[in-house]
């Protein structure tokens, strides 16, 4: 009885509940890419990593604006995540929903791969996505 009580309770929430909108669309000819360090730069840590824009502007996770969007940097990943879904979070994947244009980042010596996805208020991909060439780094 009380888990019928406890699904009567739920599913005309769930059916309330409205689509998620599609994910944003991008100007034709918008870039991103990695303003430094330059691909196959020798830096030592912490390593500050800036990020270029171009025909859009960045705006905040969470802020649906027309031809915006935020930064996601893809730390030593060879593979690109599903580009149909929100982005996920781990060391690997790392979020600026604030809207930040930079970060400092941690790395042990070797090489290091960055690339970058832009990503709009729901943290999936445009479609089509922008996405950065990625930058190889030898940290010493």
């Amino acid at each position: 009885m009380r888990r019928y009580l406890i699904l009567s309770l739920i599913l005309p929430l769930a059916a309330a509940a409205e689509p998620l909108p599609a994910p944003s669309s991008r100007p034709a000819g918008a870039t991103l890419y990695i303003i430094s360090p330059a691909d196959g730069a020798a830096v030592k840590s912490p390593v500050t990593v800036r990020f270029g824009l171009s025909g859009m502007g960045v705006a905040p996770a969470g802020i649906a604006l027309p031809n915006t969007g935020h930064h996601h940097l893809l730390v030593d990943l060879e593979t690109l995540p599903p580009l149909d879904q929100p982005l996920p979070k781990n060391e690997h994947l790392v979020h600026f929903g604030g809207g930040q244009t930079e970060t400092t980042l941690d790395l042990p010596p070797g090489k290091h791969r960055l690339q970058l996805i832009l990503g709009d208020e729901l943290h999936r991909p445009h479609q089509p996505p922008l996405i950065s060439e990625p930058v190889t780094i030898e940290v010493q």
